[in-house]
């Protein structure tokens, strides 16, 4: 057994009742943007009878969709408590140390679970006044991009050697995140999870006398790799007639902005205009809605300029895969450990639009093949990513954290 696949011990086997129920404090600066819901999966599936969860963020948006019993807002926080926060904040410093703290303190909490790496190191203050074991999860650009700036390199080692545990999708990332100097020690990997309940398996099965749909759902931002699916689907047209949709849409920012012209741009160059619909920005429910009414998902995730990744893997993929859908994406970070190439989908090198056409084109020669793929999928999901298992090992990771002895 390698260090990166150490296992901590588990307080207690399930099934066996618990002398307490561990309390967990999740950090995050919004609670929820639409393209985090794994991060709600997490809270929402520990299970309630080993781990009371807490919320505490800044801002709060889409509660609607990503109800949490008891949630923290910064703006409660006394006038001078806000004061103080928000003058670390302007001066780089750490993001709500005093208020994260406090509610870390008064509600008992055994573990503050930071949400990405940058703000597990705006965290671990709060973590050290709190006396709190400090569970940190990294995600993707917090471990690709940020790494890049000598600043962030050293604020890691800082959060490296005070940290209880960092948590990663895959074992890709976990080398990575021994990259950026974390002792091998201190990482484990944990899968996402996603709610198989919610999520019923129909698989697809494509008539070559009927249209291919393909779904395209990530935000625009180079490394989703939208402009390569769009030249391949512009090679394979000859082949297939095609139905693609396309959900999200740009960030508020300029390189957002500049990937979203490059996408419009590959459609009108491929001549796609009319297979493509562009739906923007849709709850998650609505995007799995149409996931359902699709018959491909195709997401050749890369390397961008500026070095950021996937890190791990999208959820959209384990989302996709559980609902019996073909996918074909790319060998990018942990993409391999959700799709296994050959046998539950597709993969292609990372920006080779020919090896993405060579894909696309053995799933609508072979459609006969396709539910052997995707009863594997659905197999392979349902044991490494159901939320409900994930959230069972979850509760074993903070319970292990919380009842190693105090800090000296």
């Amino acid at each position: 057994m390698t260090p990166l696949q150490h296992v901590l011990p588990v307080a207690a086997a399930h099934g066996e009742a618990m002398a307490a129920i561990t309390k967990v404090v999740h950090s995050t600066p919004v609670w929820l943007r639409q393209t985090q819901t794994w991060i709600h999966t997490q809270v929402d599936c520990t299970p309630s009878n080993r781990i009371e969860s807490h919320v505490v963020c800044e801002r709060v948006i889409n509660l609607d969709q990503f109800p949490v019993q008891h949630l923290h807002r910064f703006a409660e926080a006394p006038t001078l408590e806000r004061l103080y926060d928000r003058s670390l904040r302007r001066l780089g410093l750490r993001r709500h140390l005093g208020y994260l703290a406090r509610v870390a303190r008064q509600v008992g909490a055994g573990v503050i679970h930071s949400h990405f790496g940058d703000v597990g190191w705006a965290d671990s203050g709060a973590a050290a006044a709190a006396d709190t074991r400090h569970v940190v999860t990294f995600y993707g650009y917090d471990m690709s991009f940020l790494p890049r700036q000598r600043l962030w390199r050293d604020r890691f080692e800082e959060l490296f050697g005070n940290v209880d545990l960092v948590l990663c999708e895959g074992p890709h990332m976990a080398r990575c995140i021994v990259d950026i100097g974390c002792p091998e020690h201190k990482i484990r990997v944990h899968h996402l999870g996603v709610r198989l309940d919610r999520l019923p398996f129909r698989p697809r099965q494509w008539r070559p006398d009927e249209p291919l749909r393909v779904l395209i759902a990530a935000t625009f931002t180079e490394k989703k790799g939208i402009p390569y699916a769009l030249e391949a689907l512009g090679k394979l047209r000859g082949h297939a007639d095609l139905d693609i949709t396309i959900i999200g849409d740009a960030q508020e920012n300029d390189e957002s902005r500049a990937e979203k012209a490059r996408i419009l741009a590959a459609v009108d160059k491929h001549g796609l205009s009319r297979q493509v619909r562009m739906l923007g920005y849709q709850p998650h429910a609505s995007m799995l809605w149409e996931a359902y009414q699709h018959h491909l998902f195709l997401a050749p995730s890369v390397t961008s300029r500026d070095g950021a990744t996937e890190g791990g893997a999208p959820v959209s993929l384990i989302e996709m895969a559980a609902t019996g859908m073909f996918v074909v994406s790319s060998r990018h970070c942990d993409i391999p450990e959700v799709i296994r190439d050959g046998r539950t989908g597709f993969l292609a090198e990372e920006r080779d639009v020919d090896g993405l056409v060579d894909c696309l084109l053995r799933a609508v020669r072979e459609p006969q093949s396709w539910r052997e793929f995707l009863n594997g999928g659905r197999v392979h999901i349902e044991s490494e990513f159901s939320a409900i298992v994930q959230g069972e090992r979850l509760a074993d990771i903070y319970e292990s954290v919380a009842e190693r002895k105090p800090r000296d």
